[in-house]
């Protein structure tokens, strides 16, 4: 992967504090490099080849939640037991090693992890195989339902060998407008937040309802916003009926992030996703939070979705990203009563459950969550501000923990502040037409949120 960095000036040292192991890195940027020097990046910075470091509120989209070397997951790597965990990837579905099950107990099913109310669990490899699983899971679960525990029939079975009914029902998975849910072929279907993604590749007939669009300050526009859940909710339920009645493509399931990522960092409120989890109920439908990129702590809980309240769990939570693989967990519900109905070769990799131990350990013993939320806080208020003295070039600011998000006044102005941004020594995100993204990692402290404020108030007077 090349990084282009552009010509930074300044300098950045990344201190013991951000996981340098010895030297610090303290650079003057004079040149412009492409490549990144892993080896040498450390904690909250990126290094490029030519020993420039920038403080990354990127980190890799969301994915790496200690930052770069982080020595608890080097420590972890360099164990001669797990090293041969490593060496010997097992195909997990058919020849799982001795240790397995009591490593997930240990690791993704502990207490603190797991989101409330879910059991169960899944591992995949990423975020795109994850959801798509997913859905087959949510198929598998709505056809039981019709069938009544009656046995496949001889029709079912010769049908859906050749894509035909009944045994390859016509059901769907209804999705939001902004969505981002990956770029697997059923996933593309539910994927609506750039046309690049979807072009000349054939996608279902599946429902797409509208995903509020709030306007900020969310206190100066609190009718405005109500509306939008309203007419929004209305559409999901209008959505339901006319795949039933018309189409005869019920909803199966409906996918939906806490926070449209890719899709603009679009929110909504608590009491839409509890609405919505009304409706979906009321039509014996599942409803399916991906949390690929909200999930691991960025804000300040393990899962987005807590924040809102349920009431009850949702049926499935998909994960990956800062989770290091892909996954889902699912009440008893979804588990398949056959075996071999979701497999694959892998079905996870026990060498990334090594990783994850060793960050949620991090996490446990720093309480990375607390400071995430606080240094969110943080950030929020000197981001609003700024937004008063700067309200031509940004605004909408908006975000939970430091998973926040502001808007430019076009997609040309957005461009050039992440470019201008690098020349100050900080390495930032897009999304959506015109929003600058900041997924920092969970170690990222006040100190680091004063140097991003610092560069974006010098970018912003050029």
């Amino acid at each position: 992967m090349l990084n282009r960095f552009g010509v930074v000036e300044g300098t950045h040292r990344a201190d013991s504090d951000d996981g340098d192991t010895g030297s610090s890195v303290a650079q003057h940027v004079t040149r412009i490099e492409r490549d990144t020097n892993y080896e040498r990046s450390a904690g909250n910075y990126i290094m490029d080849v030519d020993g420039n470091a920038l403080l990354d509120v990127y980190m890799q989209i969301s994915s790496m939640p200690l930052g770069y070397n982080h020595p608890a997951m080097l420590e972890a790597l360099a164990d001669p037991v797990n090293q041969k965990i490593m060496a010997n990837r097992p195909a997990l579905g058919v020849f799982p090693g001795s240790q397995w099950a009591d490593k997930l107990n240990r690791v993704l099913l502990r207490s603190g992890v797991t989101p409330p109310g879910l059991s169960h669990l899944t591992t995949m490899m990423c975020g795109s195989c994850s959801n798509e699983n997913a859905f087959k899971n949510i198929f598998i679960w709505y056809a039981e339902k019709q069938r009544q525990g009656a046995p496949f029939t001889k029709k079912e079975i010769e049908s859906c060998m050749i894509n035909q009914t009944p045994g390859s029902p016509r059901f769907s998975i209804m999705s939001f407008k902004g969505a981002f849910h990956g770029r697997t072929l059923g996933t593309l279907s539910t994927t609506h937040s750039k046309y690049i993604h979807k072009l000349d590749i054939p996608a279902f007939d599946w429902p797409v309802a509208s995903f509020p669009g709030y306007k900020y300050p969310l206190e100066e526009n609190a009718r405005h916003n109500q509306q939008e859940d309203e007419c929004c909710l209305a559409e999901v339920e209008e959505l339901f009926e006319k795949y039933k009645k018309e189409k005869r493509t019920p909803v199966a399931g409906v996918i939906i992030e806490p926070i449209q990522a890719e899709g603009g960092d679009n929110h909504a409120s608590p009491e839409f996703f509890r609405q919505l989890q009304r409706i979906i109920r009321k039509n014996g439908a599942a409803l399916l939070i991906d949390e690929v990129q909200t999930g691991g702590g960025p804000t300040g809980k393990m899962w987005c979705h807590e924040h809102f309240e349920l009431d009850g769990p949702p049926d499935l939570v998909t994960f990956s990203k800062k989770m290091q693989l892909g996954g889902y967990y699912h009440t008893e519900a979804f588990r398949p009563k056959q075996s071999y109905r979701v497999f694959n070769t892998w079905m996870g990799d026990p060498s990334k459950v090594i990783l994850l131990e060793a960050i949620l350990d991090v996490i446990r013993k720093e309480d990375l969550l607390d400071r995430v939320t606080q240094v969110g806080g943080y950030l929020m208020k000197h981001l609003t501000d700024m937004q008063k003295e700067h309200s031509g070039a940004i605004s909408a600011v908006r975000g939970r923990g430091t998973f926040i998000a502001f808007n430019c006044a076009s997609p040309e102005t957005r461009d050039g502040l992440i470019k201008t941004l690098q020349t100050k020594g900080v390495q930032a995100g897009g999304c959506g037409q015109q929003s600058v993204r900041l997924r920092p990692a969970l170690t990222f402290t006040q100190r680091h949120a004063d140097i991003f404020l610092d560069a974006l108030r010098a970018s912003l007077k050029e």
